[in-house]
């Protein structure tokens, strides 16, 4: 076996690195800017429940522009260069190995999180944990690229695996127990490197023209309900 130069072995990704590298070009606050206007369309839609969390926050910019009275972070990395808001409870660890409570959440966000996935059974595996902690009556809400209408650039991220349109969405949540209520097949841009320059401005007013999200759109946006009588 050849020798590893004196360095030990990467084990999967830096995610870290990839993101700054991924998002060299856009200024972190452009991106809390934008996500300002994002977020509270995003809490309407799902019945401005008492709790959210974000499973897969990221940078956190959505939970911590969304107002709700309690919010939590979960994430495998941590970024500590970005801005949290000290009101939001975070935690550092992957999803699969949090301990969270059953039944307490009113709303659950998910962001470019599926597509990161193994296989199939790894997003039902993960769908199925979700069910567990949103409450009766509690929302789900998935945003992710669309692959049936951004295949060009789809696999361009380099931890992009599987390839998900807003049907295979419906279907997992269906799967998993959820009442799907909202499909948006088209709804944000691919990315912040896209047409639509992130500026707040621009963001409010694409929000209140899905005409426009028929054309800019590369991104479904899927809303589930846990029914009353679920157990």
């Amino acid at each position: 076996m050849p020798e590893a130069n004196g360095h030990e072995m990467a084990r999967g990704i830096d995610y870290e690195r990839l993101y700054r590298y991924r998002h060299r070009r856009v200024y972190p606050d452009a991106r809390i800017a934008v996500w300002n206007e994002i977020a509270p369309y995003i809490y309407e839609q799902m019945g401005c429940p008492d709790r959210v969390i974000d499973p897969a926050a990221g940078w956190g910019e959505f939970i911590n522009a969304v107002p709700a009275p309690e919010r939590w972070l979960i994430d495998a990395v941590d970024f500590p260069e970005h801005h949290r808001d000290p009101k939001v409870k975070a935690i550092i660890a992957d999803i699969r190995e949090v301990d969270l409570p059953e039944a307490y959440f009113g709303g659950v966000f998910v962001s470019n999180f599926l597509e990161h996935l193994a296989t199939p059974d790894d997003v039902a595996d993960f769908l199925v944990r979700m069910r567990t902690v949103i409450e009766p009556g509690g929302r789900i809400v998935v945003m992710g690229p669309n692959f049936k209408y951004a295949s060009k650039q789809y696999f361009d991220f380099a931890d992009h695996v599987l390839a998900l349109t807003h049907i295979t969405v419906l279907e997992h949540l269906s799967a998993a127990g959820f009442e799907v209520e909202s499909v948006i097949p088209r709804f944000l841009p691919y990315s912040f490197n896209g047409a639509l320059p992130a500026w707040p401005f621009m963001t409010r007013m694409y929000l209140k023209i899905p005409l426009s999200w028929r054309i800019l759109g590369k991104q479904f946006l899927v809303i589930g309900r846990l029914p009353e009588s679920a157990t």
